[in-house]
Parts: C-alpha cells; structure tokens; sequence
C-alpha cells in the first residue's frame, strides 16, 4: 500500500490556504452543490456554462445517498470544462474519486453517533490518503431546518436546535480546538427554514478558521445576509436544482458583500 508523504499532503493544500486568505480579507466565496444522482451529462454542461460565467468559486460533489456510479464521471466532466475547484462533499466513505480537487473529511460534531464522529473515518483513511485529494478536516454541524432531512435519517442524529445558539457556539468552539479546519453549518438539503443570521453571527465571532454555511438558501438577499452575518462561503444545491438560472444572481450578491478595510 502506497501513501503521500508528509511533503506531499502539505503542498497540496492550495485550496484550504485559500480560503485561510479570503477569510483574512473578508472575501466570501459561493459553492454551487452538485447531486450525481440528480444531475445529467446535458444538465451538467449547462451548469458548468452557468457557474463559469457567474463566477463561482466552487463546486461540491457529493449527496446523502449517491446510488448512481457516475461520480468519477461527473467530476471528470466538470474538471473538463472548466478550472472550477471541486470539492468532495461525501455522505460516506465509498463517495471518493481521485478526478477531484479535494474533499471536505466530515466528522459529524453536532451528533452523538460515534460512525460519524470518528468510525467512518477509520475505515475509510487508507483509501483517502491514497487518493492524492487535499483533505480538508471539517467539523460538519445539522442544524434543524424545519423538516426531516435525508442526512439526519442517515446519521441517526437529533439536529442542533435552530434557536439555541449557544450550543451552536460551543460545538463550533469544539470543533476548531479539536483541530477542524472549516466549521460547516447545514438545514440540510431542501430545508423550510435556514439558518438565522443571530446563529451564525454568533458562531463567527466565535471561531477563526473559515465557516460554510447551508441550507435551504433560496435568494440572494439571504445569502447576502448570511456572508454579512459571517459566513465565509455560502453553499447552494436545492435552489439551483430547480432553478439553474439562479446562480447568476446568487454569485453577484455573494460576491458584493464588501470586503474588510
């Protein structure tokens, strides 16, 4: 068994220094959050074209549930047409492909499921190590959004309630001391009601390593207001499902919020 030597995972952190940078200038970022399942060669092309011309930063990669067998197929089609960084986000272990830039390495820190705190992670590690991706160690935090989501199903995890902030903030706080590199706050996928401004200002003031927020964003206003209130980058995927043209918007209000003097 082959691994990258230590000088090896160290150069490759170009994405993660990054956004250490941007969240030093106050530069917030927009990453567009892509289904394999629920994503075509024909619809895939078209969102690339979108995201290119509006200036997205980012693509995420990944689901709660990934049936489908193109993952590798998606993510070489994207690194084809276009120089877009792309972003594992997985759901489990198996969700790896090395066509990749990176991977966001979930510990679920808002649960109690010792899988997802640390068990996956042990089984899958030979294998992310071997990919050659840039892991990204994040502390991954469910905040109740208003419905039953797909990946507090799958987690078996109660989600943070969405008017306590101060666990919100203790957890986050955990988190970073714990050695995460980005803190990443999620409604979940189609969620009724995202995360209040009042919480993620509270967890910014709170943490220095660079915050992710998602969910149930499905505006520019409140993805403006959410970059205001201290998110770093701001993740889309539902909204931009159904409405491709979406992210034109989204980008220009990201993009706007001013930057620190």
């Amino acid at each position: 068994m082959h691994f990258c030597s230590n000088l090896d995972y160290w150069m490759k952190q170009h994405i993660y220094t990054q956004l250490q940078e941007k969240k030093r200038s106050g530069t917030k970022s927009f990453a567009v959050l892509i289904d394999p399942d629920k994503i075509s060669v024909h619809s895939a092309d078209h969102l690339v074209k979108l995201a290119t011309e509006a200036g997205v930063d980012y693509f995420l990669v990944g689901g709660s549930l990934v049936v489908s067998n193109n993952l590798d197929e998606v993510v070489q089609q994207i690194k084809a047409s276009c120089d877009i960084p792309v972003i594992l986000f997985p759901g489990s272990p198996s969700q790896i492909t090395k066509y990749a830039d990176g991977l966001l390495y979930l510990s679920l820190i808002s649960g109690r499921n010792p899988e997802l705190l640390i068990g996956q992670h042990v089984i899958s590690a030979p294998v992310v190590k071997q990919s050659g991706l840039e892991i990204i160690s994040t502390g991954y935090m469910v905040v109740d959004g208003g419905a039953p989501t797909t990946v507090s199903y799958i987690s078996n995890a109660t989600p943070l309630p969405a008017d306590k902030n101060e666990i919100a903030v203790c957890t986050a706080m955990a988190g970073e001391m714990l050695g995460m590199k980005v803190i990443y706050m999620d409604a979940g996928s189609g969620a009724k009601r995202p995360i209040s401004e009042s919480m993620i200002q509270s967890v910014a003031q709170h943490i220095d390593i660079p915050l992710i927020i998602g969910g149930g964003i499905t505006n520019p206003e409140k993805a403006y207001l959410n970059c205001k209130a201290g998110a770093d980058v701001i993740v889309i995927g539902n909204a931009i499902e159904k409405d491709a043209t979406l992210i034109k918007e989204m980008a220009a209000a990201i993009h706007s919020v001013p930057m620190k003097a």
